[in-house]
């Protein structure tokens, strides 16, 4: 079904499209030699010479459009272009999931969505509430935040247990790497939607429903054999900390500690309150938010955004309700809302002042930054691509190939991502080339390829990925067992949601 649809989409599209952006600056060989040069500069730049793929990215649609026969004067009008729109589109919505990230961890409710599951589970299940605890709080949070979040959390319950600490690990850093990869609002999936015009609802739904099979198989399943293929002694220390001493943000101390920046910052203690420190007054004890209210602020979002795509495929947004369901769905509207939620529920609801409110919001954009930088480079790239007429010549290659337009997009973003270590990068390349093809595609068909370019974006993490790095200390592994067990999840990890995938683009 969906190649029918993409022969059609690309014999009716592809000209229009082409048109309404540029027309093609040079032959075909040409622009396909501009394209292997440009992604050769970008992770050229990215491997070798260590360089911040903001830079590699501007360098990289430089080249590009230079090769491709861009005038001189006008190398970087594209670029400029596409980090504008992508900035805009997408920028807000960082931002804003920033801001509901920050003050989930530092209010202590994150730990209390941990220590609630925690304490209701049963030993044996423990693995599987930790693919459930890095499932929920890992929709809100970037992949980075959620590991320094979960890791003492993991290593406290492997004490506890008195297990390998990759039977709990490996379903956390699943469920994290996950929702990382396919689900909105986090950036890769966010600037894929907005480069293949994708419905951010729909894709929303349908990342859910395939990180959950992916996660399960990926995590709890997958670390058994894991645990005997990697044997490491339970940990006696959380982090360098005698485990006594790092307590945790639980009563019975089973619980991990969040910790933030800026004036108010959270952490949790053996008493599970949560403390916070407001510059010139000193300590102050902060009441910690319950945790239906926790999981409301995480899933409210989720929840709206849904609602909306609800509406839209029943044909109801005419009616009252549906316009303001499709008003609130709007994914800056329904991220607003829970943010100024967010600002009662873990500000000024659980203690803290309007300033120290302030303070704490204004500490949540430092880190995305960089994000935000290499997001806009991305979107510059895709539009280097689209107005030189690459990624029309690419799209009709693979058409003619006859690979299907999941695969393909797969292999794109896993190629990229093997060879820079940046799922962001292989997102943002990946989608760039495959926007040709999605441009006529039915918006099922559209989300199941941002869904499927996501699942590459994660495959085969090694020696030039950070979280790689990142995963090996924080477990105290060899580089030979971070191999065996972090390297292997994440690729299990993505061909298991690419078949998924595949998997619902047969029904739908």
């Amino acid at each position: 079904m969906l190649d029918t649809t993409l022969h059609t989409a690309l014999s009716t599209t592809l000209p229009v499209a082409a048109a309404a952006d540029a027309e093609p600056t040079a032959s075909t060989s040409q622009l396909v030699l501009a394209a292997v040069i440009g992604i050769a500069v970008i992770v050229g730049l990215i491997v070798w010479l260590k360089m911040h793929p903001f830079l590699a990215l501007v360098l990289g649609s430089g080249a590009l459009a230079l090769v491709a026969g861009t005038g001189l004067t006008d190398t970087f009008t594209s670029f400029t272009a596409g980090l504008g729109t992508t900035v805009a589109g997408v920028g807000v919505l960082i931002a804003l999931g920033a801001i509901i990230g920050k003050l989930l961890i530092d209010s202590g409710g994150a730990d209390q969505i941990v220590d609630t599951i925690l304490d209701r589970t049963p030993a044996k299940r423990l693995p599987w509430a930790m693919a459930l605890i890095a499932f929920v709080v890992g929709i809100p949070l970037f992949f980075e935040v959620g590991v320094v979040l979960l890791i003492p959390v993991v290593m406290i319950v492997a004490r506890r247990m008195r297990a390998n600490p990759i039977l709990v690990g490996i379903p956390a850093l699943a469920g994290l790497s996950a929702l990382h990869g396919l689900v909105p609002p986090h950036p890769g999936p966010l600037l894929a939607i907005d480069a293949l015009g994708a419905n951010l609802g729909l894709t929303l739904g349908l990342g859910l429903l395939v990180a959950v099979p992916t996660v399960i198989i990926s995590g709890p399943l997958l670390a058994i054999p894991l645990t005997r293929w990697v044997r490491l002694d339970p940990p006696t220390t959380v982090l360098g900390v005698p485990d006594d001493a790092a307590g945790g943000p639980g009563s019975n101390g089973t619980g991990g500690s969040g910790s933030g920046s800026g004036s108010g910052s959270g952490k949790g203690d053996a008493t599970g309150t949560a403390t916070a420190t407001a510059t010139g007054t000193g300590a102050k004890t902060l009441r910690k938010p319950s945790f239906g209210i926790s999981v409301l602020v995480v899933l409210l979002p989720v929840i709206l955004m849904l609602a909306r795509s609800v509406v839209e495929v029943a044909g109801a947004t005419e009616t009252g309700y549906g316009t303001i369901l499709e008003f609130l769905g709007e994914p800056l509207v329904a991220l607003l809302i829970t943010s100024l939620f967010a600002l009662v529920a873990f500000g000024t609801g659980v203690g803290r002042t309007l300033q120290q409110v302030g303070d704490l919001v204004g500490s949540s954009f430092a880190p995305i930054a960089g994000i935000l930088l290499i997001v806009g480079a991305g979107g510059g790239f895709k539009q280097t691509l689209v107005d030189s007429g690459v990624g029309d010549v690419i799209a009709s290659g693979i058409a003619e190939a006859g690979i299907t337009p999941l695969l393909a997009g797969w292999l794109v973003a896993a190629l990229i991502r093997i060879a820079t270590g940046s799922a962001t990068v292989a997102t943002i390349t990946a989608a760039g080339i495959m926007a040709p093809l999605a441009a006529g595609l039915e918006p099922t068909q559209a989300a199941l390829l941002v869904l499927a370019i996501g699942a590459g974006s994660v495959f085969l993490s090694h020696v030039n990925d950070a979280g790689f790095w990142l995963v090996k200390e924080y477990f105290g592994m060899t580089v030979g067992q971070t191999f065996k067990t972090w390297s292997l999840m994440e690729s299990v990890l993505s061909v298991v949601a690419l078949a998924v995938v595949l998997l619902l683009g047969v029904f739908v």
